[in-house]
């Protein structure tokens, strides 16, 4: 009997100059990437997002939503809309990207979900609007850093799992 290959890891990466020059996410003050190897073609940006944030078992979700609205303060919208992610705002779609932005009076923030030939990037922008922002980010980013590859590397074991299929709208089974 042989044992099923390991899932790969998300590891941290360099931002890309290009994402972080875009117009939207130039004047931030924090960015970090993740990436995490995939099969070319497997999910959309829209569908990693989801199944990275909405999929995540419930009182996870909950930890996360908790930790945005009371932690940082995001001001976040309906979680049942299509177009929010776990309540984060659809700001930008293109072919192979998302962009998620949530602000609140003391700082914006943007994720970026960037599917490429043979990973998906997941790059987070934290713009500071209030000098306070900057200690509150500097006590949610070891958080930030922790969660995001393990949400990535769930998302992926779970997308093997389903054999990558979809429901015709987007969004895994």
């Amino acid at each position: 009997m042989t044992t099923p290959p390991a899932a790969p890891l998300a590891r941290r990466t360099a931002v890309p100059g290009a994402l972080a020059a875009r117009y939207d996410l130039a004047d931030a003050h924090y960015a970090s990437a993740f990436a995490l190897p995939v099969r070319a073609g497997s999910l959309t940006a829209e569908q990693w997002a989801r199944a990275v944030f909405e999929g995540a078992p419930a009182p996870l979700r909950r930890f996360l939503v908790l930790g945005w609205t009371l932690g940082l303060g995001l001001r976040l919208g309906p979680r049942t809309s299509p177009r929010h992610v776990l309540g984060w705002a659809v700001s930008d779609a293109a072919d192979h990207s998302l962009t998620l932005t949530a602000r609140s009076p003391l700082v914006l923030t943007h994720n970026v979900v960037a599917v490429e030939d043979a990973r998906v990037l997941w790059a987070t922008f934290v713009r500071f609007d209030r000098p306070v922002g900057r200690p509150l980010w500097a006590l949610a980013a070891p958080v930030h850093h922790r969660t995001v590859p393990r949400l990535l590397g769930r998302a992926a074991r779970a997308a093997a799992s389903a054999g990558e299929t979809t429901r015709g709208d987007g969004r895994l089974p």
